[in-house]
């Protein structure tokens, strides 16, 4: 029995439930989800070990059109150079849906001739199932792709054949991880996105954006995982909303990441969190570099 094993990008624009369709194939998650769009800021590999296949899956940064700050133009370049350097794109789509960002990446893989599975997710969400045929159809027109799945990896529907079609373009090699390794990205680096997540899920639309979070020290302790995080935003008035009145936002947003913590950590978990003003960091190429933002 031949055994395949390669990288595969999940790319797409803002939104469009990348993150979602990585947790929903490695059967866990690893990539954090919100119903913000730019919530992913890194590529985040999963390790998916089957008895036929290792997929390396690529979680990417949503590309998209106007990226004016130095934050946008990182996310669109750590999205973009996964293009070149791997053996499948998967490229998600919603049905019904293209914008320019969308535009822009068919325009952007134009010249690349990596395989690209064109993968329409949130078919669950179609009023009318009769019109996937058709969109199907009007999609295929657009480019040549190795294969076109529909599917939905919110509600489960669909994803076996998707790992199948992938596996299908992926070279015959032996396995390049541990079989119980499930991502090349740090505790650390978790731990920093879970307490981001929460804070975007628990506050309004302009924090988000504005803000992110270091880990200062992660130490462990008979058998207690110490990790303090602070938390970065741009402006005042900003710290305020995350601090919340009597500090009622941050210890909410505190008992939500240490429970999820220690669900993937398998330990119990003392978490402290401070929140700080860096002033225009999310548009200084120094201050992104300084805060981890280098893929």
């Amino acid at each position: 029995m031949t055994f395949h094993c390669g990288y595969v990008a999940i790319v797409g624009r803002p939104n469009v439930g990348k993150s979602t369709l990585l947790n929903r194939t490695m059967g866990q998650k690893l990539s954090i989800t919100t119903r913000k769009p730019q919530t992913t800021r890194h590529s985040i590999l999963g390790v998916k070990s089957t008895d036929q296949a290792q997929i390396l899956y690529i979680d990417t940064p949503g590309l998209h059109v106007g990226a004016s700050k130095a934050m946008n133009r990182y996310m669109n370049q750590t999205a973009l150079s996964t293009l070149n350097d791997v053996d499948v794109i998967a490229w998600l789509v919603n049905p019904g849906v293209w914008t320019e960002d969308e535009q822009l990446i068919l325009q952007r893989m134009s010249s690349i001739k990596t395989p690209v599975v064109l993968v329409i997710n949130k078919i669950d969400e179609m009023a009318n199932k009769n019109q996937l045929l058709p969109e199907i159809e009007s999609l295929s027109s657009k480019r040549e792709f190795a294969a076109i799945v529909p599917l939905s990896a919110k509600k489960d529907i669909n994803i076996e054949e998707f790992e199948k079609t992938i596996t299908q373009y992926l070279p015959e090699s032996e396995a390049l991880f541990p079989e119980d390794q499930l991502t090349d990205r740090s505790a650390r680096f978790l731990a920093s996105e879970i307490v981001r997540e929460k804070i975007m899920r628990r506050v309004g639309d302009e924090v988000p954006y504005s803000m992110t979070v270091e880990i200062e020290q992660f130490a462990e302790d008979k058998g207690t995982t110490h990790i303090h995080a602070l938390i970065w935003v741009e402006r005042e008035g900003q710290k305020a909303i995350v601090v919340g009145q009597g500090g009622c936002v941050l210890k909410e947003v505190g008992r939500a990441a240490r429970q999820d913590m220690e669900a993937l950590f398998g330990c119990k978990v003392f978490l402290k969190l401070w929140v700080k003003v860096k002033r225009g960091w999310s548009d200084d190429l120094r201050a992104l570099h300084s805060l981890g933002y280098k893929d």
